[in-house]
C-alpha cells in the first residue's frame, strides 16, 4: 500500500517544498494541502455542499468528540462516519490525545492509557491506543492517527523524554491494534493508512529520537505533534525545520493544529505537506477575515459603508456577491448568516492559497512565491 499511498511528484530547488498526491479509498488529495477542522462530525457554520464547492478533498472528524457523542457504535450501526455525516471524500480523524491533554486536572495518564472526565457530564471515560483505534476503524477513517501524548509547553527535557517515549510505546500498540483491525468487521474503513505523531518538544535531539523509535515501526505517514502549544512561533519554525526533512521522504508530513496562512507558507518551505487548524471557522465566527492584505475584522465601524467585498482579490462565492457592510451588520443584528458567510471566505482564502503553493512548486517558483505572499500579507 505505501507505494500507492503517497508519491513526491515536485520538489523545490530552493527550500525544502514538495508537491506530492494522496491516494485513499475516497479521492486524490494533492499536496501540499490544508484540511478543514470538523471537530463534531461538521466543519462549523458550513454544509457539506459548500466544502464540496470549495474543493476540500479531506476533512478532518475527532476522535474524543465523537467517541463521546454520538459514540462510535452509534456512528458504526449508521454505516460510519462518511455516511453518517453525508460525505463521500476523504477523512482524517485525530486519535483523541490532544484533547484528553487539554483537559488538564480531569484527565490521568498511565501506561495503559487516559483515564479522564467527560467535559460534556463528568463522566468517567478511558482511552487507550487499542480503543482509539477500535473508535478510528469503526468510524471509517481513510488517515487514522496513532494514540499520543501531546508534550506540554514550557516542559523540561525530562518530562518531553518521558512524553516521547510513552507516545513511543503507545504508537508501537497502535500499529498492531489497527493491523489486526484493518480486515474485520467492525471497520467502516477500506485500506486506511496510520500515520505516526512525533513529540519531544522544542528539544531537537529528542525530536530526532521520537523519530527514531516511529521509523523502527513503520508508517504510512508522520506528524508533527506537540506545537502550536504556546511557545513562540520562531522555536516552532525552528523545530519543524529541523524535523520535517528528518522523515521519510516517500512519506507525507503533516503538522498538526496549524496555522495562520502565513505559518502555511512557511512550513511547506520546511518540508510539510499537510496541514489543519480550527483558525478559518474559529476567528470568523468572532468577524475576524483573512485576506490577501492580512487580517481583517469586519465588526469594525469603518466598514458600515463599505460596499467592496471582504477580499478584493478573492473570487469565492461570498466575495463576488456581498459587501464588508453587509457583513458587518449581519454581526451586529446577532444573525447566524455572518460567521457562515466568513467561515466560508476563510476557507476559500486558505484552500486557494494551497492551490498557488502547489502550482508555484510545480512551476520551480516557490521562493518568489512565498516572497510576495508574505509581503502582500504584511500589507506591502
Amino acid at each position: 500500500m505505501d507505494n500507492q499511498f503517497f508519491n513526491v511528484e515536485h520538489k523545490d530547488p530552493v527550500t525544502q517544498a514538495r508537491a506530492g498526491r494522496i491516494r485513499t479509498a475516497h479521492g486524490e488529495i494533492e499536496t501540499p494541502v490544508f484540511m478543514p477542522v470538523g471537530t463534531a462530525g461538521t466543519v462549523k457554520a458550513v454544509t457539506q455542499e459548500m466544502l464540496e464547492g470549495l474543493d476540500a478533498r479531506i476533512i478532518l472528524g475527532n476522535t474524543y468528540h465523537l467517541f463521546l457523542r454520538p459514540g462510535h457504535e452509534t456512528v458504526f450501526d449508521l454505516g460510519g462516519l462518511r455516511k453518517f455525516i453525508s460525505w463521500d471524500r476523504a477523512i482524517l480523524t485525530d486519535s483523541g490525545g490532544f484533547q484528553v491533554f487539554s483537559l488538564g486536572e480531569l484527565r490521568k495518564i498511565r501506561e495503559e492509557g487516559v483515564e479522564f472526565r467527560s467535559h460534556l457530564d463528568g463522566s468517567k471515560q478511558f482511552l487507550s491506543p487499542e480503543i482509539s483505534m477500535r473508535v478510528q476503524s469503526a468510524l471509517g477513517s481513510d488517515v487514522v492517527m496513532c494514540f499520543d501524548e501531546c508534550t506540554p509547553f514550557p516542559a523540561t527535557r525530562e518530562q518531553a523524554r518521558d512524553s516521547l517515549e510513552i507516545t513511543a510505546r503507545w504508537a508501537r500498540r497502535s500499529r498492531s491494534e489497527f493491523d489486526q483491525l484493518k480486515d474485520t468487521p467492525r471497520s467502516t474503513a477500506v485500506s486506511p493508512a496510520l500515520f505516526g505523531i512525533n513529540q519531544g518538544g522544542v528539544y531537537e535531539d529528542l525530536r530526532s529520537l521520537s523519530l527514531e523509535r516511529l521509523v523502527e515501526i513503520g508508517f504510512e505517514g508522520y506528524a508533527i505533534g506537540g506545537l502550536s502549544v504556546g511557545e513562540e512561533k520562531g522555536r516552532m519554525y525552528d523545530v519543524t525545520e529541523f524535523i520535517a526533512p528528518q522523515m521519510p521522504a516517500d512519506k507525507p508530513r503533516y503538522l498538526m493544529g496549524v496555522g495562520t496562512p502565513e505559518d502555511l507558507i512557511e512550513c511547506v518551505a520546511r518540508g510539510v505537506d499537510m496541514f489543519d487548524c480550527v483558525m478559518p471557522t474559529r476567528n470568523a465566527r468572532n468577524g475576524q477575515v483573512f485576506t490577501s492584505r492580512g487580517k481583517m475584522n469586519v465588526r469594525n465601524a469603518k466598514f458600515a459603508r463599505d460596499e467592496r467585498p471582504l477580499d478584493e482579490e478573492c473570487e469565492c462565492a461570498v466575495c463576488r456577491r456581498y459587501s464588508r457592510a453587509y457583513v458587518r451588520h449581519l454581526y451586529n443584528c446577532g444573525e447566524m448568516l455572518a460567521s457562515t458567510l466568513c467561515s466560508y471566505h476563510n476557507l476559500a482564502f486558505y484552500l486557494d492559497s494551497m492551490r498557488r503553493v502547489r502550482q508555484a512548486i510545480v512551476l520551480g517558483e516557490f521562493a518568489q512565491f512565498r516572497a510576495r505572499y508574505l509581503d502582500q500579507m504584511r500589507g506591502g
